[in-house]
Protein backbone atom coordinates (compact mmCIF):
# COMPACT_ATOMS: atom_id res chain seq x y z
CA UNK A 1 0.00 0.00 0.00
CA UNK A 2 2.82 2.40 0.87
CA UNK A 3 4.35 1.75 -2.55
CA UNK A 4 1.09 2.74 -4.31
CA UNK A 5 0.75 5.92 -2.29
CA UNK A 6 4.29 6.87 -3.23
CA UNK A 7 3.56 6.21 -6.91
CA UNK A 8 0.33 8.27 -6.82
CA UNK A 9 2.05 11.17 -5.06
CA UNK A 10 4.85 11.07 -7.61
CA UNK A 11 2.38 11.04 -10.54
CA UNK A 12 0.39 13.90 -9.00
CA UNK A 13 3.53 16.01 -8.61
CA UNK A 14 4.51 15.41 -12.24
CA UNK A 15 1.01 16.24 -13.49
CA UNK A 16 0.80 19.32 -11.25
CA UNK A 17 4.16 20.56 -12.52
CA UNK A 18 3.13 20.13 -16.18
CA UNK A 19 -0.30 21.73 -15.75
CA UNK A 20 0.74 24.78 -13.79
CA UNK A 21 4.30 25.45 -14.94
CA UNK A 22 4.98 29.00 -16.13
CA UNK A 23 5.51 29.32 -19.88
CA UNK A 24 8.91 30.96 -20.17
CA UNK A 25 8.45 31.77 -23.86
CA UNK A 26 5.32 33.85 -23.25
CA UNK A 27 5.64 35.91 -20.05
CA UNK A 28 2.62 37.55 -18.49
CA UNK A 29 1.90 40.78 -20.30
CA UNK A 30 2.95 43.90 -18.45
CA UNK A 31 1.61 47.25 -19.51
CA UNK A 32 4.66 49.48 -18.89
CA UNK A 33 8.30 48.97 -17.88
CA UNK A 34 11.30 51.26 -17.62
CA UNK A 35 14.91 50.30 -18.19
CA UNK A 36 17.72 50.37 -20.72
CA UNK A 37 17.34 49.82 -24.47
CA UNK A 38 20.12 48.62 -26.72
CA UNK A 39 20.24 47.47 -30.32
CA UNK A 40 21.25 44.29 -32.09
CA UNK A 41 24.75 43.75 -33.42
CA UNK A 42 25.11 43.55 -37.20
CA UNK A 43 26.09 39.87 -36.86
CA UNK A 44 22.44 38.94 -36.19
CA UNK A 45 21.27 40.00 -39.66
CA UNK A 46 19.44 37.08 -41.30
CA UNK A 47 19.35 34.86 -38.22
CA UNK A 48 16.09 33.33 -37.04
CA UNK A 49 14.21 35.04 -34.24
CA UNK A 50 12.07 33.41 -31.54
CA UNK A 51 9.04 33.70 -33.85
CA UNK A 52 10.88 31.81 -36.60
CA UNK A 53 11.20 34.76 -38.96
CA UNK A 54 14.54 36.07 -40.18
CA UNK A 55 15.97 39.10 -38.42
CA UNK A 56 16.51 42.25 -40.50
CA UNK A 57 17.76 45.60 -39.20
CA UNK A 58 15.42 47.47 -41.57
CA UNK A 59 12.35 46.13 -39.73
CA UNK A 60 10.83 47.83 -36.70
CA UNK A 61 11.08 44.90 -34.32
CA UNK A 62 12.62 44.15 -30.95
CA UNK A 63 13.56 41.50 -28.43
CA UNK A 64 12.17 41.52 -24.91
CA UNK A 65 11.65 39.00 -22.14
CA UNK A 66 8.95 41.18 -20.56
CA UNK A 67 6.31 41.12 -23.30
CA UNK A 68 4.64 38.31 -25.21
CA UNK A 69 5.87 37.52 -28.70
CA UNK A 70 4.08 39.43 -31.49
CA UNK A 71 3.05 42.16 -29.03
CA UNK A 72 3.34 45.75 -30.27
CA UNK A 73 5.09 48.14 -27.88
CA UNK A 74 5.88 51.85 -27.88
CA UNK A 75 9.51 52.52 -26.90
CA UNK A 76 10.14 56.08 -25.70
CA UNK A 77 13.59 57.57 -25.14
CA UNK A 78 13.06 59.18 -21.72
CA UNK A 79 15.72 61.86 -22.29
CA UNK A 80 14.48 63.09 -25.69
CA UNK A 81 10.84 61.99 -25.85
CA UNK A 82 11.46 60.35 -29.25
CA UNK A 83 9.51 57.12 -29.67
CA UNK A 84 9.00 54.19 -32.03
CA UNK A 85 6.42 51.40 -32.14
CA UNK A 86 7.92 47.93 -32.65
CA UNK A 87 6.72 44.34 -32.67
CA UNK A 88 8.33 41.93 -30.21
CA UNK A 89 9.58 39.01 -32.30
CA UNK A 90 12.55 37.78 -30.30
CA UNK A 91 13.89 37.09 -26.82
CA UNK A 92 16.96 38.58 -25.18
CA UNK A 93 19.73 36.56 -23.55
CA UNK A 94 18.86 36.04 -19.88
CA UNK A 95 22.03 37.87 -18.77
CA UNK A 96 20.72 41.10 -20.30
CA UNK A 97 18.27 41.48 -17.40
CA UNK A 98 21.21 41.69 -15.00
CA UNK A 99 22.47 44.64 -17.04
CA UNK A 100 19.11 46.40 -16.73
CA UNK A 101 18.16 45.86 -20.36
CA UNK A 102 14.46 45.67 -21.11
CA UNK A 103 14.49 45.71 -24.93
CA UNK A 104 16.91 45.14 -27.79
CA UNK A 105 15.95 47.01 -30.98
CA UNK A 106 16.82 46.80 -34.66
CA UNK A 107 19.13 49.52 -35.96
CA UNK A 108 16.16 51.16 -37.74
CA UNK A 109 14.15 51.34 -34.52
CA UNK A 110 17.18 52.53 -32.53
CA UNK A 111 17.77 55.31 -35.08
CA UNK A 112 14.18 56.53 -34.68
CA UNK A 113 14.71 57.13 -30.96
CA UNK A 114 18.23 58.48 -31.40
CA UNK A 115 20.38 55.86 -29.69
CA UNK A 116 22.67 54.69 -32.50
CA UNK A 117 25.60 56.86 -31.43
CA UNK A 118 25.51 55.98 -27.72
CA UNK A 119 24.22 52.43 -28.10
CA UNK A 120 22.14 52.55 -24.92
CA UNK A 121 19.36 54.74 -23.57
CA UNK A 122 16.93 54.83 -20.67
CA UNK A 123 13.49 54.05 -22.11
CA UNK A 124 9.88 53.48 -21.19
CA UNK A 125 8.28 50.51 -22.96
CA UNK A 126 4.50 50.25 -22.99
CA UNK A 127 1.92 48.12 -24.74
CA UNK A 128 0.69 49.68 -27.98
CA UNK A 129 -1.71 49.04 -30.83
CA UNK A 130 -0.44 47.76 -34.16
CA UNK A 131 0.43 50.85 -36.20
CA UNK A 132 -1.54 51.55 -39.37
CA UNK A 133 0.20 50.85 -42.68
CA UNK A 134 0.49 54.57 -43.43
CA UNK A 135 2.40 55.39 -40.22
CA UNK A 136 5.44 53.23 -41.01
Amino acid sequence: MKKWITIWVFLFLIADNQLFANDTTQPKARSTITGTASYYSKKFEGRKTATGEHFHHKNLTGASNNFKLNTWVKVTNIKTGAFVVVRINDRMHRNMKKKGRVIDLTRSAAAKIGILSKGLAKVRVELAEKPSQTSN
